[in-house]
């Protein structure tokens, strides 16, 4: 017959044993089941950098993602995320387990947006869009696109950044410094901008900075793919004999939020990048080029045009000297303002 103190102590370990046994059962059933009731929630929410374990516990208690912090805290410890969890924004459903949250937290499936940079948008542009994602600081951002060590660091050349922010569809997040979708959208420029087109460029006797202020023209003067390499050969052809380029797009650059129509009194401003004042290129870019307008400043159209007006659906009409030009001006501009 067992004596009665080991008897007891044996029952003292069945019963540690089966609380012990009770409460990983417990915590299991925490960690599986759903954190909320049906119709389950959908919260956003920022954990910002340089937050520590209990704060994070803190806030997603306080969005109600918290039914039982030691539970939480015991689970949090077993899949040691106390110091792995990453600062950003998440989206979090009250349908998602404790261990789906803290899976979601420490691999950092941060909140991601598809922002899309329309070609020819200018950095200031740029720059707004991304503040309305709150991917960055408007003003941050467009400092940093004249940081010449910086950009000197990504391979511009260049005063600042314009030209060289590649038009595309980004996937970007709130934990990206305004360095990192900067540089983002300058490696895919060089992706896009071949050693090819370089070389081109280098044939023809200009400088990249020169190509891309081209490009910057063509494709604010036009968005049909087709007309680009005439815009382009206007403008060539232009330079060749010493005319001033007179594009419209280049008198207004320097105006904020500026949405047409291009008057005579904004052709008469002065300043740096008004090709009606100014003989030859601007000093820089007046926008962000895609790259069928790179291609279509390093190859024009081998025509003898000067001269081309819109016809107001988009599209415009080439001449080759000023008296068929007028024609079409009074065709299309002149006849505009009457009707």
């Amino acid at each position: 017959m067992a004596h009665p103190k080991r008897l007891q102590k044996i029952l003292r370990l069945i019963v540690l044993a089966l609380l012990a046994l009770g409460f990983a059962a417990t915590v299991l059933i925490f960690a599986y089941f759903p954190i909320g009731k049906k119709p389950y929630q959908t919260v956003t929410l920022e954990i910002p950098k340089g937050t520590g374990f209990l704060q994070i516990v803190s806030l997603l208690d306080g969005a109600g993602f918290v039914t039982n912090k030691p539970f939480f805290y015991a689970l949090a410890v077993t899949k040691g995320a106390a110091r792995q969890i990453r600062a950003g924004e998440y989206e979090l459903s009250s349908g998602m387990s404790p261990l789906e949250l803290i899976d979601k937290l420490v691999q950092g499936q941060i909140k991601a947006y598809n922002v899309t940079i329309p070609e020819d948008f200018t950095v200031r542009e740029i720059a707004a869009r991304l503040a309305s994602y709150k991917l960055v600081e408007e003003k941050t951002f467009l400092e940093l696109t004249s940081d010449k060590q910086f950009l000197s660091s990504l391979g511009i050349s260049s005063k600042n950044a314009e030209g060289f922010l590649y038009p595309e569809t980004y996937r970007l997040d709130r934990s990206m410094a305004a360095k990192d979708i900067m540089k983002m959208m300058i490696q895919q420029f060089w992706k896009v901008v071949t050693p090819d087109l370089r070389r081109r460029a280098s044939e023809m006797g200009m400088t990249l900075t020169q190509v891309v202020t081209l490009a910057s023209m063509v494709g604010k003067e036009t968005g049909y793919t087709d007309e680009k390499p005439l815009v382009s050969a206007v403008f060539h052809n232009r330079l060749r004999k010493g005319m001033k380029l007179q594009s419209d797009p280049t008198a207004v650059y320097n105006m904020e939020n500026f949405n047409g129509p291009v008057r005579r009194t904004h052709l008469l401003r002065d300043h740096s990048h008004n090709t009606y004042r100014i003989p030859g290129l601007p000093p820089g870019p007046i926008g962000n080029p895609a790259i069928d307008s790179i291609k279509a400043a390093l190859y024009p159209a081998k025509v003898d045009y000067l001269y081309f007006v819109s016809t107001n659906d988009g599209a415009h009409t080439f001449s080759t000297n000023l008296i068929t030009h007028n024609r079409a001006v009074s065709k299309y501009q002149i006849q505009k303002k009457k009707r």
